[in-house]
């Protein structure tokens, strides 16, 4: 049976890169669905009115969340599994409309975002076409990434990045091959630090129970069975305690992080959680520096924590 859920403000239902196993009926409130605009880059919010479904796409096609869901006032869900949805959907003829009135809404989206990339006069096609396989494997849609880079290679078989698209698209066709389009299932060894663990605890953090989801990532990175999972863990321990206000033992915690692991696939994101402490403890100054820090990134590889330090800068230096 579906299950009903109840989220309070700012709480996160699922974010980017989650695996998707579930699909959500909003039954009261406001949820935001945001996600990065492939065209411009730009994070864009869409929100979910009472009575919609959303999380369908990825938890039918079995491939990571492609977009982040944000509550955004008190509200009430149901979460079906894929076989409660199917079932229901089998019997009620108005939500397979309405899904299909949904999906072919986005994919005219999507068609016309191609299009500017790969056919605009103000940008080279051939960059367009890379620009586009490039963000699909850096954020891990490898389907999507094997179709461009594969388009790529057709049109530009002596072009200029032929080298990186070839080995994208070799490194797509490896992960589908070897998971299809789901995420690598946890295996029963990684019971104590895999990706169910991992997810309960999230499902914790999202419905604001920050004592329990923060023993619960702690218990996933001692047991380090799974490194991945484990390294994850670390930084929502730091997001735990800045929920609960516990602003100077935050940045100790995430000081000594980057003190053992300086290279954490989540170093954007814990410098600008060290910065929103700063500001939480009045500290201006320092504050700045963290922002300032995190947008001189080599790279600036990070653009979402790269976005949301400018923001704050901005806001700080008015």
């Amino acid at each position: 049976m579906p299950k009903t859920l109840q989220y309070q403000p700012k709480s996160v239902i699922y974010f980017q890169g989650d695996s998707a196993d579930k699909i959500f009926l909003l039954q009261k409130g406001l949820v935001n669905i945001s996600y990065q605009d492939i065209e411009t880059g730009q994070d864009i919010r869409e929100p979910v009115q009472a009575g919609e479904f959303f999380g369908v796409k990825s938890a039918l096609g079995k491939y990571p969340r492609e977009e982040t869901a944000l509550v955004m006032n008190e509200s009430t869900l149901m979460a079906f599994t894929v076989p409660e949805f199917e079932q229901m959907a089998s019997v009620n003829t108005r939500i397979v409309f309405k899904m299909l009135k949904v999906f072919s809404t986005q994919m005219r989206r999507v068609h016309k975002q191609l299009s500017g990339l790969t056919e605009s006069g103000a940008q080279n096609p051939e960059i367009g076409l890379f620009t586009l396989g490039e963000y699909y494997i850096k954020n891990k849609r490898f389907s999507e990434a094997r179709y461009a880079c594969s388009r790529y290679l057709t049109y530009y078989p002596a072009g200029k990045f032929t080298d990186r698209a070839s080995k994208y698209l070799e490194a797509a066709e490896i992960y589908l091959k070897k998971y299809g389009k789901a995420p690598p299932p946890a295996g029963p060894s990684a019971a104590a630090g895999g990706r169910q663990a991992y997810d309960d605890a999230l499902s914790l953090f999202s419905q604001n129970k920050y004592p329990e989801a923060f023993a619960a990532f702690k218990k996933i990175a001692a047991a380090a069975s799974d490194p991945g999972y484990a390294s994850k863990s670390l930084f929502d321990m730091g997001r735990c305690i800045f929920a609960m206000g516990r602003y100077e033992e935050c940045i100790r915690h995430y000081t000594q992080i980057l003190a053992k692991y300086p290279k954490h696939p989540d170093m954007g994101d814990i410098l600008f959680f060290m910065g929103r402490c700063y500001e939480k403890l009045k500290q201006k100054n320092q504050a700045l520096l963290f922002y300032r820090k995190i947008i001189a990134l080599a790279g600036s590889g990070d653009s979402g924590a790269r976005a949301k330090a400018e923001k704050a800068l901005a806001e700080l230096e008015v």
